[in-house]
């Protein structure tokens, strides 16, 4: 608890003000008080209307306020603890297609909750399929997926225990507002209780200002937000979200994958949250282990000791031609490869910071560089 008070403060002295907004959510939902609960959402409520009045500078109260609001924190201790426990053990899973030629080849995995994990790869390599057959959409040819917290694993129980989220989300009807609170009743929120959830997935993922409006009215970006806050409400065990950041701009992807982080931890309502992506870099920053998913097969984990790399790999962007840096490296010691404006230079003799370091102090010219031995994106 007081590591997480601290966190808060630091955002606060560094003008970090939305996140802490956001960690003064969770800290409070994790803490199981209502009337906390509700003086932080308020008090999110008044910065979000202070940020829609273009405001020059955050008045004092909002200061004052966060202040009380820590002290009320530090009495629940207890708070902020959370056991892992295992959610999904997928043993050898395949799929084929009597369609076509293409097939998943068996993989393996698991989750546990407060686990990310990471489905990336190149359209029509397997990710869908994959994340179809975790979530019993599809049937299976081999292997075994183990729901570990189902006692009757049919489809019915499937369902209320892994939500999915499709890349093309099915239209809602009626008011947005009206579709939080159904779901929110779906985990058993009724009253008073099922009004002050509603409120706080709307203020957690910055949704207030769009509660009454209909599906029609909101831009593909928030309707994929309000479904994220849909699924939410319903308290899944695991959460499965197929491509979330392809509707999203930048700001929006990489606050949805922060929120993603933090609401996987979250103790008063912990799970495992699988994504597919095309973004690799956004996807390594938060996820706690990467699948790389290629023509079916399951290429790289970066959880999977026997797949350790052997060699260091980098990419950068310069204007310097490949024969200056082969000849700062040797050729004998590297392989280099140009793709789409930059350089991918793999070597068993260097390690990155080694490469790197003597480009520039040879005066190198380097707009970008990037430590990729331990990424996926060392498989493109």
């Amino acid at each position: 608890m007081v590591k997480r008070i601290t966190e808060i403060q630091s955002f606060l002295s560094h003008a970090d003000y939305s996140l802490a907004v956001r960690r003064m959510l969770d800290l409070s939902l994790d803490c199981g008080d209502s009337e906390l609960l509700r003086a932080a959402i308020n008090w999110s409520k008044t910065y979000h209307a202070h940020l829609k009045n273009n405001s020059e500078g955050l008045p004092n109260n909002f200061f004052t306020e966060a202040e009380a609001l820590l002290l009320q924190l530090q009495r629940f201790e207890a708070s902020g603890i959370l056991t892992p426990k295992m959610l999904m053990n997928v043993e050898n899973i395949s799929k084929k297609y009597s369609s076509s030629n293409f097939s998943l080849k068996p993989i393996s995995l698991q989750v546990k909750t407060g686990d990310i994990l990471g489905i990336v790869g190149e359209n029509g390599n397997g990710k869908t399929t994959l994340l179809r057959c975790l979530c019993g959409e599809l049937a299976l040819d081999s292997g075994h997926v183990a729901y570990t917290t189902i006692t009757n694993p049919d489809y019915y129980n499937i369902k209320g225990h892994v939500a999915f989220i499709p890349q093309r989300i099915p239209k809602w009807h009626g008011l947005l507002k009206d579709n939080l609170h159904f779901s929110a009743s779906l985990a058993g929120n009724t009253g008073d209780k099922n009004e002050l959830m509603v409120d706080f997935m709307l203020e957690r993922l910055n949704l207030t200002d769009y509660a009454h409006l209909t599906w029609s009215k909101i831009s593909s970006g928030y309707r994929t937000r309000f479904e994220i806050a849909r699924i939410l409400l319903q308290q899944p065990s695991l959460l499965i979200l197929n491509e979330p950041l392809a509707n999203l701009d930048i700001n929006a992807q990489q606050t949805i994958l922060t929120d993603l982080r933090y609401l996987a931890k979250s103790v008063y309502h912990p799970m495992g949250i699988i994504l597919s992506s095309q973004q690799l870099h956004e996807v390594e920053k938060v996820a706690d282990n990467v699948l790389l998913i290629k023509q079916g097969s399951c290429l790289f984990s970066t959880n999977d000791n026997d797949e350790a790399t052997s060699s260091s790999a980098i990419e950068l962007e310069t204007s310097a031609s490949r024969d200056t840096i082969i000849g700062l490296l040797g050729e004998e010691h590297i392989r280099i490869q140009f793709n789409g404006g930059f350089y991918t230079i793999t070597s068993s003799s260097f390690n990155a910071h080694y490469m790197i370091s003597k480009l520039l102090n040879n005066e190198v010219p380097i707009t970008y560089f990037r430590d990729i031995t331990n990424s996926t994106k060392r498989f493109f």
